[in-house]
């Protein structure tokens, strides 16, 4: 066994480090309280409390390149969400904390039942799994952050099709024919 180096620098003093840990765990446990507040709210459709969680009410929806950004236009976010799917409810599955963010797994579950982004209700059940990142400025949280995937909601809504079925190969080829003719010739000649 080696003894390992001394390099020459300031070692922390141990009960400086066990402050830093009580303070960053004292506030991970505000951080998560205030992100199940959050989810709990939304899930009461209580958004007048969600908005209130917020400092600065921002989401930010990375699969389709969407900002909402101050409370009005969160709030008609929500609105339009809850037109969509009355009955959505978030379980978190997992909460995560790091330096500036809550990490939240999540399922969101409901019935689309009012009209969305133009498309009629189609009354069935989606189930989305996503992940929540709340950003946050200290003990203020200033974002939600979310990454899920789109196709899997279209899917389950009946208005797209698996690409690995028949029909889905046959709606792909369909659409996209150049792509699938250059992927073939590429596939055939090596290049």
């Amino acid at each position: 066994m080696t003894t390992p180096r001394d390099y020459d620098v300031d070692r922390p003093d141990p009960e400086d480090v066990k402050q830093v840990a009580a303070v960053f765990d004292d506030t991970s446990l505000k951080r998560e309280q205030l992100v199940r507040e959050h989810v709990d709210a939304e899930n009461r459709a209580d958004y007048e409390a969600a908005l209130a969680t917020f400092t600065h009410p921002r989401y930010e929806y990375v699969a389709s390149d969407e900002i909402y950004d101050g409370a009005d236009e969160v709030m008609a976010h929500w609105d339009e969400l809850h037109t969509a799917f009355p009955d959505q409810q978030v379980e978190i599955v997992a909460l995560h904390a790091s330096d500036d963010a809550v990490l939240m797994e999540a399922i969101a579950r409901g019935t689309h039942l009012g009209a969305y982004r133009g498309l009629p209700p189609t009354g069935k059940r989606m189930e989305q799994p996503f992940l929540g990142i709340f950003l946050f400025e200290g003990e203020d949280l200033v974002c939600e952050r979310v990454y899920y995937d789109t196709a899997t909601v279209l899917r389950q809504l009946g208005i797209a099709r698996d690409p690995m079925t028949l029909t889905g190969r046959a709606e792909t080829l369909a659409r996209h024919p150049l792509a699938i003719g250059r992927a073939v010739i590429r596939g055939v000649t090596g290049r």
